[in-house]
């Protein structure tokens, strides 16, 4: 998982990991441990002091390090703003798509000389979204089932003209981190 400074707070019985990668390390260790009987790992994406903003987060590296550690699935939680009336604070939205507005951010693993094409269609995990909706209808959590995040390349904030447009092609939310991480993921 990656996420904010402080949620392994919620994990039980943790153990420090620090990785090196091909892409240098991580945003800091890894923190692994339980969450309800699940064995899971945690790398918060901004550093343990929240010291790296959004352009300057090694994706690469956080990504490279949760593959190495055995982690089959990435949840990567974020702040969002609303660019919709009726995605309100404290609602969730488990997006199914992202526009990307970041620019020079290293996005894949595939430099060369190997060429590989990833798809991007559809850029998360149709599972993983559908147990997250799921879950949160249970709890009675405001979730919305879809939406699309634009992402911006931070860490300043949308002007009010590049809001206004993001609202008016229809997108729910924006943010600064979902890109490249989703499409590393991947």
């Amino acid at each position: 998982m990656f996420g904010g400074s402080g949620f392994y707070s919620f994990l039980e019985d943790v153990e420090q990991i620090q990785l090196d990668t091909p892409y240098g390390s991580p945003s800091a260790p890894a923190t692994v441990g339980e969450v309800g009987g699940r064995r899971v790992a945690f790398i918060p994406r901004h550093g343990v002091k929240h010291e790296l903003p959004p352009h300057r987060v090694p994706y690469r590296a956080n990504v490279w390090a949760m593959k190495e550690m055995g982690v089959r699935r990435i949840i990567g939680p974020c702040a969002v703003g609303s660019l919709q009336p009726h995605v309100k604070p404290g609602h969730f939205v488990v997006c199914d798509q992202l526009v990307d507005r970041t620019r020079s951010r290293d996005d894949t693993f595939y430099d060369g000389p190997e060429t590989t094409h990833i798809s991007f269609a559809d850029p998360y995990c149709p599972t993983m979204r559908q147990v997250t909706v799921q879950r949160a209808e249970e709890q009675g959590i405001s979730v919305h089932p879809r939406g699309t995040v634009v992402v911006i390349q931070g860490p300043r904030f949308s002007t009010r003209a590049e809001s206004q447009w993001f609202a008016r092609q229809g997108w729910e939310v924006i943010n600064m981190t979902q890109y490249p991480e989703a499409a590393l993921a991947r």
